[in-house]
């Protein structure tokens, strides 16, 4: 039996003073009605109903209970509608994850543009460079580069993370300037050892063709800040994402090379923990993020 419902019907029948009538407000027939009050009536052993011919009135007991309904089916239906207006209104606690490059230049000043947008959302933004659980730590969506593994989260496509291969006019300078991706062998490479083939980059050129091409150097480090830090200090090439070498670009701390070869792009996906009944708040921000990849817009975001 559906107790929320067999108090539901109760109160209607104490109410209207009728099974029938009851039975017809709810739109159910009045035999079901009699039996769902019938069988609460067993469950809590005791008479709710006096029955006869001029209708239906409350025992003692009854009218105790019926009271006691009414409370718990009032504060039901307010329950309900404080659901239904954080569903439908873009406010509470958003907790988004991200990498710590990616945050900490793209990801925070985007999330300052949404909040000055949506002051009634309160922010937890945390950065980390490993794979985060995004149940276990009750993250409500996380920006992600490269290939989804995990097929269970909800996913929607963001755009494109593309990369560069950089280094200091200095450096360039004093080793030459690589013509193609196997003069790499006569320099020092600054490895990101967490994608790009490590040691190995993956050239594609113009006509299509791959040319892995194995690098060395004496600086790895799974921090892209720190590779563009070393690579504007004249040690070395480094690949990084455009989002990462950009201002230093234009600041001309660091050159583009290699520009006629392209390593392989990222896709970007915010992942939020189920494709079903996502949370208004959740959905509102990636549709406006998706607003915010726009092309070239690592030049967006200084």
């Amino acid at each position: 039996m559906d107790h929320l419902h067999a108090v539901r019907l109760f109160i209607r029948v104490v109410d209207l003073g009728s099974f029938s009538k009851a039975a017809a407000d709810l739109g159910i027939g009045q035999p079901s009605a009699t039996k769902v009050v019938a069988q609460l009536e067993s469950q809590l052993g005791s008479r709710l109903l006096h029955r006869s011919t001029h209708g239906v009135t409350p025992t003692e007991i009854g009218l105790l209970y019926y009271e006691k309904c009414k409370l718990i089916s009032h504060h039901f239906e307010e329950a309900q509608s404080v659901a239904a207006l954080m569903q439908s209104q873009i406010q509470g606690v958003l907790r988004i994850s991200t990498s710590v490059a990616f945050g900490r230049r793209v990801m925070v000043p985007l999330v300052m543009r949404f909040m000055r947008s949506n002051p009634k959302v309160q922010i937890e933004l945390t950065f980390d460079d490993r794979y985060v659980d995004l149940v276990a730590q009750g993250i409500d969506v996380a920006v992600r580069m490269g290939r989804l593994s995990d097929s269970t989260l909800g996913a929607r496509f963001l755009g494109i993370n593309p990369w560069v291969v950089v280094g200091s006019p200095k450096y360039l300078v004093e080793r030459g300037i690589p013509k193609r991706p196997a003069d790499l062998a006569r320099h020092d490479a600054l490895v990101y050892s967490t994608v790009q083939g490590d040691a190995r980059w993956l050239f594609t050129g113009a006509d299509g063709r791959l040319h892995p091409t194995p690098v060395r150097g004496l600086l790895r480090s799974n921090n892209l800040s720190a590779l563009l830090s070393a690579a504007s200090a004249d040690m070395g090439i480094a690949a990084l994402p455009w989002y990462v070498a950009y201002e230093s670009v234009q600041s001309g701390a660091v050159v583009p090379i290699l520009s006629e070869w392209s390593l392989p792009s990222q896709e970007i996906h915010a992942v939020y923990p189920s494709p079903r009944r996502v949370p208004v708040k959740v959905s509102h921000f990636i549709d406006w993020l998706q607003g915010q990849i726009g092309e070239s817009w690592w030049s967006d975001y200084k």
